[in-house]
């Protein structure tokens, strides 16, 4: 059996989870790492989905603070309408009386004969004909040392020197867990916040983000070996981006799409400052 990112824990209330923290959840300089916000999105999810017994259709994180290694964060699941067909629910994640983060989202499935996508996955290279990428510190025991990726389309990271920015603001990447993890909601919601890795490409100069908020929405789960992150920034002002992903399987159908606002950073030896309280990636 493949390792799992996480392993959300239960307790004695069906509302309640949680999740311990180990660095290979965290992003961040060497001391100072923090929990990467996309595994906030992923473990709500998850709790949702296990308490409500359905899929989920959209969830929306507000990162709020940082969770920093050893810590425990707890999930409180809450349901506030529950139809037929679909569930609304919410997610507080905390440490103690400290808010982590607010997921809110809708969970449920509808009979329908209707299937069809109008997103036509982008005509790259297949991954292992495209150059792997490597993160732009060099982490190589945290939550991005999980992930595989290759690069199918922009520049990132060291070789944006003298690229000049992007025409159209877009990153193209192959994704998979190293670990043979399958692909589900919760995979592609860690996925989905590296949106901010598109800033770079998009203004031409070795700069990314942390995430402010990550909208995930689910359009049909399909067994994949890999996933096609199709990265557009939309824009960049007053120190802040705006960005979105779609998210292919293999075979070119359409899994999700995703969205994000995040505070914009050139990379270097600044790193990021609690003051800015945001969870997501540098």
């Amino acid at each position: 059996m493949p390792t799992p990112f996480f392993t959300l824990t239960a307790t004695h209330n069906p509302h309640r989870w949680y999740l311990p923290l180990s660095e290979t959840l965290c992003v961040g300089p060497a001391g100072r790492t923090f929990m990467f916000g996309g595994v906030g999105l992923a473990s709500a999810i998850q709790a949702m989905e296990r308490t409500c017994q359905r899929p989920v259709v959209w969830a929306t994180a507000q990162y709020l603070s940082y969770a920093r290694p050893p810590s425990v964060v707890d999930l409180d699941v809450w349901v506030p309408a529950e139809g037929r067909n679909t569930t609304q629910a919410r997610v507080i994640g905390h440490v103690g009386d400290k808010e982590i983060f607010t997921v809110n989202a809708a969970l449920g499935s509808r009979e329908s004969p209707i299937s069809r996508s109008w997103v036509v996955r982008p005509d790259v290279p297949p991954p292992l004909d495209c150059p792997a990428m490597e993160h732009w510190r060099g982490d190589h025991g945290g939550l991005h040392a999980q992930i595989e990726m290759r690069l199918a389309k922009g520049n990132f990271g060291f070789n944006m020197r003298g690229a000049g920015p992007s025409e159209d603001g877009r990153l193209i990447i192959w994704m998979r867990p190293k670990a043979g993890q399958d692909i589900d909601a919760a995979t592609l919601a860690i996925f989905a916040d590296h949106v901010p890795s598109g800033v770079g490409n998009a203004l031409g100069v070795d700069a990314g983000g942390n995430s402010l908020d990550n909208t995930l929405r689910i359009v049909n789960l399909v067994p994949t070996g890999w996933v096609l992150c199709d990265i557009a920034i939309h824009a960049v002002h007053a120190g802040f981006g705006h960005g979105a992903m779609r998210l292919f399987a293999e075979d070119g159908q359409l899994m999700a799409t995703a969205s994000q606002s995040m505070i914009v950073r050139p990379h270097g030896p600044a790193e990021p400052s609690e003051r800015d309280v945001s969870a997501g990636s540098p």
